[in-house]
């Protein structure tokens, strides 16, 4: 005999709430769009300026798309196409073709966007992501590229909400813009924020692109289908596409509630509309903008003002040597040569410059960096590290300074490092020296004896400080005799208010500890 009971009875309605949702998981495919970094448009000289300061200045009668005008191939955004296919572990094809994507929109001035269909720069490639428990990318999972395409970017809209105009920008059309699509690989929206994330980094290493989401220069795009939980080869259910997301983690978070509104409408018996949505930061939720158009809604044709490419094996060749480390790669040596933690690693290799300028700075210390009864090897790059990934990150983020402009040059902060690793100076002697190493890019020692931050280390000095103290607080002394040991701590911190700052708190604290046996 079975006992039935209805399920409020047997779960909370949360518990219940999570039953239904496992019914369903996600398939999330991802399109990127990433505004290259070049001198001039696509497929004409006005200059490419993200930072323009004026509408409509940056423009010609070739982007703007007038009669009688010819549009030419910009070499150095498809160069830059192919690096980030390389970097990216995808095939260049050695032929390769424009085509017309036709369709209207107030910002796009010809009627037509000049893109690439069957026969993209790039085909395949893949990217790995970590391990969400491990933090390890190598062990982590697999997310396939299906293409990568050069296109020319559209228009800015502006709409004026008080006179309810619409406003155009042109500055941005006929920007190069790349593409990349994935195949359907992704499963949450953590990996799509992990991933977009170590993509903007790739980018950002190999020159292609700023990259800034904030400016514009690159958006995501994803694709959404539920189906049902554990059956991987089904069919994939109804794909809703949620377009121009300005931030990672808007995308992560878009993933999260469109897979809750679609499995609430799967629930009731009712049909996925397959559309176009739109997210909304404010209200955290995704709108409706269209039906999603197909690709034959866009007539495609090869362009007929533009030659197909033809790309040498030689030439990929030569962009192949051209390529930096990448992220990965150089995370991977950091910790293996550095001995680094993979959270400083990670801080470390997020931005190029930065990373480079570590290691700049590293360099300085490899002679002072020896083994010693005293001193293990790699304390010194540890220093360093914890400074660069603290308090000088910190600065950089309040004052919005890029490393490249700073004034401290990598070996004054090598030697800051050196200096803190060998107790020369405290711990918070170091921070006011690195803020006015910040400000003025002045030698750390001269700063140091001009603001007398030298720390104090003498045995005899300090034993006069120690017994001045142990007189002072004679409840203290009597506290950690009986056995208290914070009353220690009270004493040392008494002795280093005593020296302003400048006595070695670990000498000062043998020296008490010395004086109360």
């Amino acid at each position: 005999m079975f006992l039935c009971a209805p399920l409020g009875a047997l779960f909370s309605c949360g518990e219940i709430c999570y039953i239904l949702d496992m019914r369903y998981e996600a398939v999330i495919g991802l399109e990127i769009h990433a505004e290259l970094k070049t001198k001039t448009k696509m497929f004409c000289f006005s200059p490419n300026d993200p930072d323009a300061k004026h509408p409509n200045i940056n423009i010609c009668p070739i982007c703007m798309g007038h009669p009688v005008t010819l549009p030419t191939i910009n070499e150095e955004a498809v160069r830059k196409v192919i690096m980030t296919g390389l970097a990216l572990n995808g095939e260049i094809p050695e032929f390769s073709q424009f085509d017309r994507k036709n369709y209207f929109y107030p910002d796009l001035p010809k009627g037509y966007q000049i893109s690439q269909y069957e026969h993209p720069l790039v085909r395949g490639g893949y990217l790995d992501i970590s391990n969400q428990e491990s933090g390890i990318r190598n062990q982590g999972r697999r997310i396939r590229i299906r293409r990568i395409h050069l296109e020319e970017d559209t228009g800015r809209l502006i709409h004026d909400k008080a006179s309810g105009a619409s406003l155009i920008d042109f500055n941005r059309a006929g920007v190069p813009l790349m593409e990349l699509v994935t195949e359907p690989d992704f499963y949450t929206g953590e990996e799509v924020r992990e991933f977009g994330e170590e993509l903007q980094r790739i980018l950002r290493y190999v020159g292609a692109s700023d990259a800034d989401m904030e400016k514009g220069q690159m958006r995501v795009e994803v694709n959404i289908s539920l189906r049902e939980s554990g059956i991987r080869n089904q069919e994939l259910g109804t794909k809703v596409e949620v377009k121009n997301i300005n931030s990672f983690k808007y995308a992560a978070d878009a993933v999260e509630y469109e897979t809750k509104r679609q499995t609430e409408i799967l629930e009731h018996g009712e049909k996925v509309k397959q559309e176009t949505r739109g997210w909304n930061e404010f209200k955290q939720e995704t709108f409706s903008q269209r039906t999603k158009e197909e690709a034959h809604d866009y007539r495609y044709f090869p362009e007929p003002d533009l030659p197909p490419l033809k790309i040498s094996r030689e030439f990929v060749e030569e962009l192949r040597a051209q390529l930096p480390e990448l992220p990965q790669a150089k995370r991977e040596r950091f910790a293996r040569e550095y001995g680094l933690e993979m959270q400083t690693v990670e801080t470390l290799a997020r931005n190029k410059v930065f990373a480079n300028y570590f290691e700049a700075a590293a360099g300085e210390l490899k002679e002072h960096d020896t083994e010693t009864p005293e001193k293990p090897r790699k304390d010194l790059i540890r220093t360093l590290a914890s400074l660069m990934t603290g308090d000088f990150l910190r600065l950089l983020r309040e004052t919005s300074a890029d490393v490249s402009d700073i004034r401290i040059t990598p070996e004054n902060f090598g030697e800051l490092a050196l200096y803190l690793a060998e107790d020369k100076i405290s711990n918070l002697a170091a921070k006011e020296i690195l803020e006015e190493m910040f400000r003025s890019g002045e030698d750390p020692s001269d700063i140091i004896d001009r603001l007398g931050l030298w720390q104090l280390s003498d045995a005899a000095d300090l034993e006069n400080i120690a017994r001045h103290i142990i007189e002072e607080n004679p409840k203290a002394v009597e506290d950690y005799k009986k056995g208290k040991a914070a009353s220690l701590q009270f004493l040392v911190g008494q002795a280093m208010k005593d020296s302003r700052g400048k006595a070695n708190p670990k000498m000062a604290q043998k020296i008490i500890q010395k004086l109360l046996l």
